[in-house]
């Protein structure tokens, strides 16, 4: 009476684990991006304020 549960539960297992990882990179990805915009924007912002 035993089903290849194990098996599945090791396949779905692997599936949250890779999720997991593709949200996180996103996350990364995300927040390096407005990171960077954010430093160009402050280069702009001091250019532009700049004494010349």
């Amino acid at each position: 009476m035993t089903d290849d549960k194990p098996e599945k539960n090791a396949a779905a297992e692997h599936e949250n684990w890779k999720e997991k990882g593709v949200a996180l990179r996103a996350f990364f990805y995300i927040f390096g991006t407005h990171v960077f915009a954010g430093f160009i924007w402050l280069l702009f912002y001091l250019g532009q304020h700049a004494q010349k």
